[in-house]
């Protein structure tokens, strides 16, 4: 039987234990790209083609450096760096986010996070934060589907166009390259799919790739010009106040001469 002491201590020991969790939507891009890493693992050792492995072992590179960046993000704004670092796994973190194979197997650690998360938060409470900053999720969900349709349409590109004759998209560089130019709707035309199956492909990377830079692009107006609104709401609104000031001082200054005049007025007649 446990000593209602005790537990009181262990309760306000967890309360005044750093979190480590950030805003829900970051920790949920964060353990959506962490799933994708081990599932390149997985893909890696299980098939055996040296056209994945390239795909991959490109990919690797950004994801490496998101996962470095968000350790030193971690590192800077927890509350307690070694608790981080030792206790909540920030040392599998960093090792995670290092660029080497052997080393890429930590990231399982991160999938605790998601754990830990669905328990402090709740899976209500994560969709309600989520929904309160929309645009801030819809950015990460935007880069995350940018980063699956780059890594599993360049691979769906290279297998539906290598072993086509006269085909120019024969090497992992040349999907990727197809998939980046034709993502950011630039299209400079030296890759190309020749398959019908490539066509349709290419068609649907199209689509995608005008919806996301699309929404990119409202996004970052908005953000830029949410500031000036807000300076030019307040601009807007000074003036109303000033009018109101001067409306309230000439009202007080009519009733002091009508308080005046009665004054006068009630002097004359005791006279």
């Amino acid at each position: 039987m446990s000593h209602p002491v005790n537990e009181a201590s262990k309760a306000g020991a967890d309360a005044e234990r750093p979190s480590g969790l950030k805003n829900p939507g970051y920790e949920i891009f964060i353990a959506a790209l962490s799933i994708l890493s081990i599932v390149n693992l997985i893909l890696i050792y299980v098939v055996q083609d040296e056209s994945l492995d390239k795909v991959l072992a490109i990919m690797n590179i950004p994801l490496t450096l998101i996962f470095l960046i968000d350790f030193l993000y971690r590192m800077k704004t927890a509350p307690s760096r070694s608790y981080y670092f030792w206790r909540n796994w920030g040392w599998a973190d960093l090792l995670a986010s290092l660029p080497f194979q052997q080393t890429k197997i930590l990231r399982v650690f991160r999938l605790v996070k998601v754990y830990r998360l669905l328990q402090e938060y709740g899976a209500r409470n994560i969709v309600r934060a989520v929904f309160k900053d929309r645009a801030g999720s819809a950015l990460l969900m935007l880069l995350f589907i940018g980063i699956i349709v780059l890594e599993f349409g360049s691979l769906e590109m290279l297998r539906l166009e290598s072993t086509v004759e006269g085909a120019n998209i024969t090497t992992a560089s040349d999907a990727l390259w197809y998939i980046i130019v034709t993502m950011s709707t630039v299209g400079y035309g030296d890759q190309y799919p020749i398959s019908n199956p490539g066509r349709v492909l290419g068609t649907v990377i199209i689509v995608v790739g005008v919806g996301i830079f699309g929404t990119l692009t409202g996004y970052l107006a908005n953000l830029f010009l949410s500031p000036q609104k807000a300076q030019e709401s307040e601009e807007a609104a000074t003036p109303d106040v000033a009018q109101r000031l001067e409306a309230l001082k000439d009202l007080v200054a009519q009733q002091q001469a009508a308080i005046a005049e009665l004054e006068s007025a009630i002097d004359d007649s005791k006279r």
